[in-house]
């Protein structure tokens, strides 16, 4: 399931049934979802004359380099990281109690695969930490649709690149200036979705992509110190925990070398085939006169929120979406299955970590609502149960040795109709809802019902 990326959607038309009565605040009318830093609200000004101070900052950027491409990364990282400061605080978590924790994990993970140890250094970062040293992988994920984007923008600019604005009068280089514009509005949404997701990571790979620098094992220490607090759980083994889910996404992205640059590329494929229809977005802005522009807003935000903005998706694009899903189902799913068995009886609690991993991605957690908002893509969480599965039942029939063999080359990985295979355990009883809130001590009957284990699992 996709979503058009970096807010091209029409208003309300892909919100979420199950948020739909949950925020009754009333919000600014933004058909793209884009904000304009500097500007009361984020949004575009009505007035014409109070867009001379952003056109000033628009074409000062046009001298320098800092605003270049399709999404201006030092807007992108001022906002992110100004946005998690705000929130920062101390943690209990340190350095030697996330050093303490991959040694073991890496001792522990050394009998569930077949690759060795992927970690070369530890580290436990700030919110504002993660943001500015995963910021040069986000660039890599947002600017080829970003690029798109604006390339499909600028396309509906006059071939001579001179526009009448009513009050500005003309405008040489418009094209140059809404690629520049382009950068802000880009710039200013990604940081405000970085800022979010750095109150929700725990560690470096928890997306399931490889943000950090190659071989770094990292841990996010106030955020893994309030999911711990949340669940009421020893926050030595919360640490533990997600110390062997970061080792072992370590271990598989550092000995298969091309699993990294594969993700990279079906985003760029995707990314390619991104179009807009010209014809319609003309159509419906003929009906709009230059006086419009200063004295019928709402007519502008009307045409802008109807959908014609939205990308054209291609049979093409369909199938590297569903690639990437599957490719990002089968390492997850690894994951989860090497981690189980690597706990095993060793960490009391790993079952009850495990399902509320799980239950944090099905209810929205970071990974599918960063990508619905940067890249375009939803992840379907339910492929990571599946996928964890099928390892578990490869590995019952080719042994470990067998299971991590496939990942020696992209063309011997099971495909996501894989998934769906009978397994020898389907007739075994599944954790139900109520089983997870035994094991996690929660009585639904209690007067405390309100803080039960759904709303530390959603955050």
């Amino acid at each position: 399931m996709t979503k058009p990326p970096f807010g091209f959607n029409a208003s309300g038309a892909d919100d979420d049934p199950s948020e739909e009565n949950n925020d009754q605040t009333p919000q600014p009318s933004n058909p793209f979802g884009f904000s304009f830093p500097g500007m009361p609200g984020g949004q575009m000004p009505t007035d014409l004359n109070a867009l001379m101070p952003m056109i000033q900052q628009l074409q000062s950027m046009l001298s320098g380099t800092s605003g270049s491409g399709p999404v201006n990364w030092d807007l992108a990282k001022q906002t992110a990281v100004n946005a998690a400061r705000q929130n920062e605080k101390s943690a209990r978590t340190n350095l030697a109690d996330v050093q303490q924790a991959i040694q073991i994990a890496d001792l522990w993970l050394t009998d569930a695969s077949t690759f060795p140890s992927g970690v070369r250094k530890t580290d436990v970062w700030t919110r504002s930490e993660w943001v500015s040293r995963t910021l040069s992988v986000w660039a890599q994920l947002c600017d080829p649709v970003a690029a798109k984007m604006v390339t499909a923008m600028t396309s509906l600019l006059p071939e001579d690149g001179v526009q009448s604005i009513p009050g500005l009068g003309q405008m040489p280089g418009l094209e140059s200036m809404m690629q520049a514009m382009g950068g802000m509005m880009f710039g200013g949404q990604v940081g405000q979705a970085l800022a979010q997701l750095s109150g929700e990571v725990l560690t470096s790979t928890d997306i399931g992509l490889p943000l950090g620098p190659e071989g770094t094992a990292v841990l996010v220490a106030q955020n893994v110190d309030e999911l711990a607090d949340a669940l009421e759980h020893d926050v030595a083994e919360v640490r533990l925990y997600l110390a062997l889910r970061e080792s072992a996404y370590h271990r598989l992205f550092v000995h298969v070398p091309w699993l990294r640059k594969r993700l990279l590329a079906t985003i760029e494929t995707y990314a390619a085939g991104i179009s807009i229809d010209k014809d319609a977005i003309e159509r419906s802005l003929s009906d709009i006169s230059p006086e419009d522009l200063q004295s019928n807003p709402e007519k502008i935000q009307e045409v802008m929120s109807s959908g014609v903005f939205e990308p054209q998706q291609t049979e093409a694009q369909k199938q590297q979406l569903a690639a990437l899903e599957t490719l990002l189902a089968l390492i997850e799913g690894w994951v989860d299955r090497v981690v189980a068995a690597a706990a095993g009886q060793r960490l009391p609690g790993a079952q009850v970590l495990s399902e509320m991993m799980r239950r944090r991605r099905a209810t929205g957690g970071p990974a599918e609502q960063t990508f619905a908002t940067l890249v375009g893509l939803e992840l379907r969480p339910r492929r990571l149960r599946d996928a964890a599965a099928m390892w578990e039942r490869i590995e019952s029939e080719k042994g470990i040795a067998g299971r991590d063999a496939l990942w020696e080359h992209p063309d011997l990985l099971p495909t996501s109709e894989d998934f769906s295979a009978p397994s020898a355990d389907d007739d075994e009883p599944k954790l139900t809802e109520a089983d997870f809130d035994a094991l996690l001590g929660y009585d639904p009957g209690s007067d405390d019902s309100d803080s039960g284990p759904d709303d530390a699992g959603a955050r």
